[in-house]
């Protein structure tokens, strides 16, 4: 889909993502015949460059699985977005740890990373450089350019939307770079394009912007639910604000519960459902299979189209091994990698047999307690996502490597969770509409109404560990933990601070280093406090 632009990003994105020119990622250009207005008389062309926009959530390069990557320096299916994104979200955390010893990877269960953590580095990298590409497909459908180009008016309308679409995608990227690294460097599509060096801007600047662009492209996106599966709408919008404002107390001192709650509200108030099964959500269907209707911003995979060693496919092979059967997850074989901690277990009452069904667990030979890192029958398994349909039939790709299950970035289920919190927190709302939302997860939970909780029994501690139980392995923890305090210096798990029993670590990794290969680039950058 994307060979018709290929050459001409290689080329602008050679020029563009000056700050990734370490030399060992650097990017390729490999052809510069065609010119940015040649490629864009095709009107095609637009909504081919707003695919790649997307896709670069899910692949890692031109080709998949490997061949052809964006970005050079670290293995292509270790350097895949969503697979360095949920990474730094899990691994740091209480509900993962990976047996494998693949560089510094043990460093970030550790939390003894250093600025030289070449998974840092590379989700760093790959953040920047999807940023990059979105710079310059808001460049080439800036509207009067568009025009001059003799773009038919309705092509123009619909291009005009996919500018919109495009802003939110580096709204989000941004996002991403605020909570992980807070100060990074900072580039739009009104810088020039050529070799300089980006300025550093401060979290407190880069939330402003973020905010700004969401409420610019909310009247300009399409309506809830009326978007292509997949792309972003009104909705994603408002999820995101809703995730800024209830992290702003991290992030610029200020509170903004407010502005959460009334986000999530938006959300809540808009035409989608909690899914009738908690298992479907992670299913291979789950873009057909009703749970859709939950699902507000899926990052999509699929067996033939969207082929990758990161993203989904890591997810699910890499949590496979031991006794566990590969068949019965609809893939090939097991990695023998991704396991939990006992600190996420015991959020279930009875454990791996709670009568709760988001306990997905599997415990044959598998300790609950874990010994040694590197073996991977110590710690629990988690079954929680199968490439298979509600079915039972395994996913379309024939090999069993690559899988069709789409990773939910936001959902419904979230978004009750952060009103209730926002309410605590002091936002505004009502107790009882908070209640009502954390008790219709738990219904679905159990199949039944003998676990709901009262207005007494809801806190923060209580939201803190039904974020655990609702939203485990899909990329929340880190930032959970850092908004509740319970990350770094307060918190323990086993093999927090590289010991059994667990440690705190150093406050001043509630943010993750800029890497020190960008600062030997970048003379305006200054490194984070205490790397």
């Amino acid at each position: 889909m994307f060979k018709s632009i290929k050459s001409i990003l290689s080329l602008l994105l050679a020029l563009t993502l000056v700050w990734s020119c370490e030399s060992d990622l650097d990017l390729q250009p490999e052809d510069n015949r065609q010119t940015a207005d040649n490629t864009f008389q095709n009107r095609e062309a637009y909504k081919q460059f707003l695919a790649k926009l997307y896709a670069g959530f899910a692949v890692s390069g031109q080709e998949g699985p490997d061949g052809n990557p964006d970005l050079v320096g670290l293995d292509e299916g270790f350097s895949q977005y969503l697979r360095l994104y949920w990474m730094m979200q899990e691994l740091t955390t209480e509900e993962t740890l990976i047996g494998w010893n693949d560089g510094t990877i043990q460093d970030l269960h550790a939390q003894n990373w250093t600025a030289g953590n070449e998974f840092i580095r590379t989700m760093y990298s790959r953040i920047m450089y999807q940023i990059a590409l979105v710079n310059e497909f808001i460049r080439q459908t800036e509207p009067e350019r568009v025009e001059s180009r003799n773009i038919a008016a309705e092509e123009q309308q619909n291009i005009a939307g996919y500018r919109a679409e495009a802003r939110f995608l580096r709204a989000l990227h941004y996002y991403h770079a605020l909570d992980l690294f807070g100060n990074p460097p900072f580039i739009t599509e009104d810088d020039p394009i050529g070799a300089f060096l980006p300025e550093q801007i401060q979290a407190g600047e880069l939330f402003d912007y973020i905010e700004s662009e969401l409420l610019a492209v909310e009247s300009e996106i399409a309506d809830a639910g009326t978007n292509e599966y997949g792309r972003a709408d009104k909705a994603v919008v408002w999820m995101l604000l809703s995730k800024l404002y209830l992290n702003a107390e991290i992030y610029t001192g200020e509170n903004r519960y407010t502005d959460a709650l009334a986000y999530t509200e938006r959300v809540i108030n808009s035409d989608f459902e909690l899914a009738d099964d908690y298992q479907s959500l992670f299913l291979a269907d789950n873009d057909v299979n009703g749970a859709q209707n939950e699902i507000i911003f899926p990052l999509t995979f699929d067996g033939n189209n969207t082929q990758s060693y990161g993203g989904m496919s890591f997810i699910i092979h890499a949590a496979i091994g031991g006794d566990m059967d590969p068949s019965a997850f609809g893939v090939s074989s097991g990695w023998a990698g991704l396991r939990t901690t006992s600190a996420l277990v015991e959020q279930f009452p009875e454990e791996a047999e709670s009568d709760d069904n988001r306990a997905l667990f599997f415990t044959e030979g598998q300790t609950k307690e874990i010994d040694d890192i590197s073996s991977f029958n110590d710690g629990f398994a988690v079954t929680k996502y199968k490439n298979i349909t509600s079915e039972g039939e395994a996913g379309k790709d024939g090999t069993g490597e690559f899988v069709d299950v789409d990773f939910p970035m936001f959902r419904l289920a979230d978004a009750y969770l952060m009103y209730a919190e926002a309410h605590l927190r002091g936002g505004g709302g009502s107790v009882s509409e908070a209640v009502s939302y954390i008790n219709a997860l738990r219904e679905r939970a159990y199949g039944n109404s003998s676990n709901t909780i009262s207005e007494n029994d809801l806190d923060l501690d209580f939201i803190l560990d039904e974020r655990a139980r609702e939203l485990y392995w899909e990329a929340h923890r880190r930032t959970d933990r850092i908004r509740f305090g319970q990350f770094s210096d307060r918190g323990v798990w086993p093999w927090k601070g590289n010991v059994p029993q667990g440690n705190t670590t150093e406050s001043y990794r509630d943010l993750m280093p800029i890497p020190a290969s960008d600062l030997g680039v970048n003379t305006n950058l200054q490194q984070n406090p205490g790397y």
